[in-house]
């Protein structure tokens, strides 16, 4: 499996939280040569699972969030321009002069507004402008918007996935499409291996407004294990405290919302590997769906892995596709492990 490639055509999926269809579709497509069955949920969460054929079987989910953070319209003004509000967690000093499309009855490219430095005040250069001045110009005039764009389309940011230096890649919604990447890897990598568990390969819907897919995906799969694959913090110029070095591989998150056992059992396979993980200490939630997972039904022994990326939540996220490679051969041995040790 080519990691770029199919990290790039997964990003260009425009599927902000709660409209997830389309990227929804392609990883159905993706898992189907891997899997003895594969089908959405309720709330189009995608599970995929590979069965050992014991009906007594121990459960193993593995969970990555398809869906990504955006904007929603939310009112047309008098001129055609269209007001919004974010859905997830968007960084608004960012969003002025950003390019984005607006998903209406046809996709209209637009500019989110911005003053020109010349017409600043010397006030205006000081302040980072907030959600409620800014609005998305797609060039048309009221009444044609209006045939095109309703209140509660979504919108997304414009970008294609770029290469840079030393094999890092910068792009949309890596977050968390390089978990997908990483477990499409990690299915592949098992297709023909005989396990003696059964392994549910989930792409979560919503997790960036509150976790909805993994709570009910958790809910109805019942399992043993959990592991979550997501992002964490890549160092950048402006922040090393709490962050990665991306290419030099993933995290392994440690405290009170993972498994200590299933924590040094990824510690013990990156040895084995010659993988290098590094332990991120999370002194109570990891912002990541093991929170869910975790307290699904009784409780699940749940553990998470990231890959680090600089510049989150911005359309130019920024990883190493090494890095991504590296969390699917982790993520194929936690499974070999998981079944050797609890299998038949």
């Amino acid at each position: 499996m080519e990691i770029k490639n199919i990290l790039s055509g997964l990003s260009g999926h425009a599927c902000i939280s709660g409209s997830e269809d389309s990227v929804a579709r392609t990883v159905m497509a993706l898992y189907a040569p891997f899997a003895d069955e594969v089908w959405t949920d309720a709330l189009g969460s995608v599970i995929a699972v590979k069965r050992c054929g014991r009906p007594d079987a121990v459960k193993l989910m593995l969970d990555a969030h398809m869906d990504e953070i955006g904007l929603m319209v939310t009112d047309i003004d008098e001129k055609g321009f269209l007001r919004f509000c974010k859905i997830g967690g968007v960084d608004e000093r960012v969003l002025p002069a950003c390019e984005v499309v607006v998903h209406g009855k046809r996709d209209l490219h637009g500019i989110i507004s911005v003053k020109p430095p010349h017409i600043q005040t010397e006030d205006d250069m000081k302040q980072s402008l907030k959600m409620d001045e800014l609005a998305i110009d797609v060039g048309y005039d009221a009444q044609k918007v209006r045939e095109l764009v309703s209140v509660g389309d979504s919108v997304t940011f414009f970008r294609q996935p770029s290469e840079l230096a030393g094999g890092q890649m910068c792009g949309k919604s890596f977050d968390d499409r390089a978990g997908i990447t990483a477990l499409l890897y990690a299915a592949e990598k098992l297709a023909q291996t005989k396990l003696d568990i059964d392994v549910y390969f989930v792409s979560s819907v919503q997790e960036e407004t509150g976790l909805a897919g993994a709570t009910t995906a958790a809910y109805a799969i019942a399992p043993d294990y959990a592991l979550v694959i997501d992002v964490t913090h890549g160092i950048t110029p402006d922040n090393s405290e709490r962050a990665f070095e991306v290419g030099a591989g993933p995290s392994v998150s440690v405290g009170p919302n993972v498994s200590g056992e299933l924590y040094r059992l990824l510690c013990e396979l990156g040895k084995q590997k010659n993988i290098d993980l590094h332990p991120e200490v999370d002194g109570g939630s990891t912002g990541t769906n093991a929170w869910a997972a975790q307290v699904s039904r009784t409780g699940v022994a749940t553990a998470v892995m990231s890959v680090p990326l600089k510049y989150m939540h911005t359309p130019v996220e920024t990883l190493s596709a090494d890095d991504v490679k590296a969390a699917g051969e982790m993520a194929a041995a936690f499974v070999c492990a998981l079944s050797k040790a609890r299998g038949a």
